[in-house]
This record gives structure tokens, sequence and C-alpha cells, in this order.
């Protein structure tokens, strides 16, 4: 039953509209603005009938408390004929509608009826928009693709068990986004979430960020150290590049795993650890496996559930998505007004993304970066999509008779040539060697075309 808060300081007034409205609607009343914000405060009601003139603070007072406080509730205010600017002022303030005094009962149902109703549907379009972003959204990762939906799904069934997870994907796709959602809506999402890189630690100091060391443990150990694996006790360890571990130390992680004790360098105490393994990496550990570089035994120990992480150029109904979300985020951030323009899109869609949704996102933050006024235009963004841009826009002028079929080869031609020094920073023997020609022969392209070296590259 929808709850109506009744503000009025005349007594007769808020128990002749109780009387009225109990028999269809749960009636709570206040003589004045204090008494009506406890009310608001304990239970929000569904609607709002507010006198404006009352002693002390009035109903415009009350509306913008409730603006401030950001209380949605639609208020109808009561007022006198000759109060009507009044009234129009609070609607102003954010009132749904007014009524005159003396009103008639039957009309202020109506009234009632209609504005309850009008602010369900407004709460169901509200919760429908919820739903369809919920769709597009699983924790911190984006995706609307057919691909996306299935890992969001996939995600929500595994993650309320408590077996290991490997998660699979190129780099730059967003293992890490995936270890955390399956952390947080795991059974214990108020634990720790502890991530180590195992492929950004040098061997001899991996084994105590794992482990953990004593105090003059070995020559350096100045302090007691605690591991990854105790400061995630209770909650989620993330091994990231766990396919980077050399051999010794993957026997000390199958060990852990399998008893679920650990020992600090240094201390031949055991000590318990409970925390969730979740493994990622962008190399093929069945491969890796055959080779002998990993462990049979850890490899079946870490990967209870497999989760493949799609990469970008395979979800690209994603890709639109993704960049006009970077961009949003930097607008909130900056406080400065951006958008894309068409060709700058066209661009991004069309683009291949070997670094993934890493790479897209750097891509946005470099074209806001970049851009002048408002607008995020092609030659806002990094030079393998400029590149790409500006190849299509080189084939459309081509079509539609804008240009020769030989000015178009010598354009697009110098437009590889750039994308290519651009993808090795310059480095003149490299770029030569992806485009499938010598050093010389680039060096003369590169004098034709009058591309000019940047200064202190290396060019060799």
């Amino acid at each position: 039953m929808a709850l109506v808060l009744v503000v009025d300081d005349e007594i007769g007034v808020r128990e002749s509209l109780r009387m009225l409205l109990k028999g269809e609607f749960e009636v709570s009343t206040a003589a004045d603005v204090e008494s009506a914000l406890r009310v608001v405060i304990e239970r929000t009601p569904d609607l709002i009938i507010l006198d404006l003139v009352m002693p002390g603070r009035g109903g415009l007072d009350l509306l913008r408390e409730l603006r401030a406080r950001k209380v949605a509730v639609p208020v109808v205010i009561l007022t006198a004929t000759h109060t009507i600017d009044a009234a129009v002022a609070a609607m102003k303030e954010g009132a749904a509608d007014f009524i005159t005094k003396p009103f008639e009962l039957d009309a202020l149902q109506i009234k009632i009826r209609q504005l309850l109703e009008r602010g369900e549907l407004e709460r169901e379009v509200v919760r429908l928009r919820d739903e369809v972003a919920g769709r597009q959204k699983l924790g911190r990762m984006i995706g609307r693709s057919p691909a996306m939906l299935e890992l969001f799904r996939t995600i929500e069934r595994v993650a309320d068990s408590r077996a290991n997870v490997l998660i699979t994907g190129e780099s730059g796709t967003g293992k890490e986004l995936v270890a955390h959602a399956i952390h947080e809506l795991g059974p214990r999402p108020d634990g720790p979430f502890i991530a180590l890189n195992c492929g950004a630690i040098s061997h001899d100091l991996l084994e105590s960020e794992l482990f953990g060391h004593e105090k003059g443990a070995f020559t350096g150990a100045t302090n007691l150290q605690i591991g990854r694996f105790e400061a995630a006790n209770g909650g989620t360890l993330l091994l990231d590049e766990i396919g980077e571990l050399e051999l010794s130390l993957q026997v000390k992680l199958l060990r852990a795993l399998q008893e679920k004790k650990i020992e600090r360098i240094g201390n031949p105490h055991s000590i318990d650890v409970d925390a969730r393994i979740v493994a990622a990496t962008n190399r093929n550990l069945t491969r890796e496996v055959e080779a002998g570089r990993f462990r049979e035994d850890l490899y079946y120990r870490v990967n209870v559930i497999t989760i493949e992480i799609p990469p970008l150029r395979d979800r690209r109904e994603d890709i639109r998505l993704l960049a006009e979300t970077f961009l949003e985020r930097i607008v909130d951030e900056i406080g400065r007004d951006l958008r894309f323009d068409s060709e700058a899109l066209a661009a991004i869609e069309r683009y291949a993304w070997p670094g993934n949704v890493r790479e897209l996102e750097n891509a946005v933050e470099r074209g806001a970066a970049m851009c002048a006024g408002v607008v995020v235009g092609l030659d806002d963004l990094p030079h393998a999509i400029m590149s790409a841009g500006r190849s299509d826009r080189l084939r459309e002028a081509w079509r539609n008779g804008r240009g020769g079929f030989e000015e178009t080869v010598s354009r697009f031609e110098r437009e590889l040539i750039l994308e290519a020094l651009e993808r090795h920073r310059w480095n003149q023997t490299r770029a030569a060697d992806d485009l499938g020609i010598t050093r010389r022969v680039l060096k003369i392209k590169m004098d034709r075309f009058e591309i000019p070296t940047p200064e202190r590259t290396d060019t060799q």
C-alpha cells in the first residue's frame, strides 16, 4: 500500500485528508517541516500533500530540503487562490502539481492516483533501464556482444564457488577485471583482493613476495615481510601471468595450494592460509606443459575452472561502447565536454586493436589530451588508428573520383610507411623488416614522401 504524507499546520485539513485517503492508502501526517522530515527519514513516502503557508518554515523550505537530500517523491501543493504565484514557484522547486483550496476531495483523489501511477511507471522505466545497463556491465567490465554476455554469465555461475579459476586471454583483454568480478560476486567479497604479477618480479624476489620472509632471513632482509598468500587470507589471490613462474617455484606453489600452508623464508613453522586462487595467463599452458615448462600437476590444480576472455577484435559490437565510456570517464574527471566526430568513431570501430581494451583506453586518453576543442577527431588519435582511418578516407575518395589511381596509391604507401615507423618508434631497421623491404629502400621512400626523421630517435 502506497504511503501518502500530509503536511499541513491545520489539524482539520490533516484529519479530513487522512479519513478520505486511509481506505486506499497508508496515511501519515505532519504539522510542520521538521516533523515531515522525520517521517521522510524513517520511510520515504510515495507522495506528499504539502501546504505552502505554515508558521515558521514553509512548504518551499521542505521542497528545497527534499531536493538537497535527493529524495525523489511527487509533491502536491495545497494553495489558496491568492497564492497561485507561490504554487508556481513551488513547481519550479520540484513540486509535481498543485490544487487550490477549497478543493474537491474527488479531484484530489484522482490527482493522487494519477501521480502515483506515473511514479510507478517512471520507476519501472528506471528498473528496465538499469536491467539493460546491467546486461552491458559486470563489475568494471563493459560489453553487450554475445561473447561478453556469455562471459558475464560464466562469471556469475562460478563466482559462488570456492574453486580455483584460470583466466586466459591476450594481453590487454582485462583478466584482472574478471578476477575482481569473481571476488566481488563471490562468497567473501569483504575479504582482501591481492594481486601479484608473476612476470613483473625477478625470480630471486618472487618467492619472498609470495610467501614472505623473516627479518635476517637473507642479505637485505632488514624487516619481517608478509607474503601475498598471507595478505590474501580470507579473500582472493590473483596470480597474474602464472605461466612466467620458474619450475622450482612452481613446486613450492603447488605445495601451498595442496596443503593450504606456507612457510616464510627463514621460518620453518607452517602458517595456515585460506585464499581462493585465481590465476591468469596469456600463454597456452597446455603447450607449456607439453614443452616441460609448466608442471602438469600445478596446471590441474589451478585450472579447476577455465574462463577465456575474447580479444576485442572478436567482439566489435563493444568497441564503440567502450570508447564512449572511456571518454565519459575523462569528461567526468576534467569537467570538460568532449565527443568523437564520426570519422574518428568510424576509424576506432574498424581498427584491429592488437593491444585489446588496454590499447583502446590509451588511445581514447591520447585523443582527449590532443583535442584542441570539444571534438576528438581522427588526427587526435594515435598514428596507427589515424593511418587506418586515412586509408579508408583515401579509398572512399578514389571511389568517388576524388584523386587518380597513382596519387591514391602513393598516398596509401606513405600512410603504410608512417604506420610502420610509428609502431616501431621510428626504428627504421625494424620498420623496414615489418614492411618487407630493406632499410635503404625505406630511406629512399621516406625522402620521396618527405617523411622527416624525428630528432633524437633511434634509426638504426
